[in-house]
């Protein structure tokens, strides 16, 4: 079974690649001892991206794995859905 991002896969990769690239450049800022601020606002800009990632694969998972199980039934569905409020709990958290 694919999993429901693999339409997105590369979209998805290359934010990942976009936010690993802020984190790298805020491990720089701090080497470089700059601004506070300066270093808040792309922690901020790098969390934010990671944020979208999570939401775009909290999307993917409930239109395709969950709706999938659903049309299933069963603890498969049932699984699947603990899972995806699990999910979204962890990422109100964060």
């Amino acid at each position: 079974m694919a999993h429901g991002y693999v339409d997105d896969k590369d979209a998805l990769l290359k934010r990942l690649r976009r936010a690993e690239g802020q984190v790298r450049g805020v491990q720089r800022m701090v080497e470089n001892d700059e601004y506070c601020i300066d270093i808040l606002t792309q922690i901020s800009a790098a969390t934010k991206a990671l944020e979208t990632v999570a939401l775009e694969l909290l999307d993917d998972h409930l239109s395709h794995c969950v709706a999938e199980a659903t049309r299933e039934g069963g603890p498969v569905a049932e699984q699947k859905l603990t899972e995806a409020s699990a999910a979204i709990a962890r990422l109100v958290r964060s």
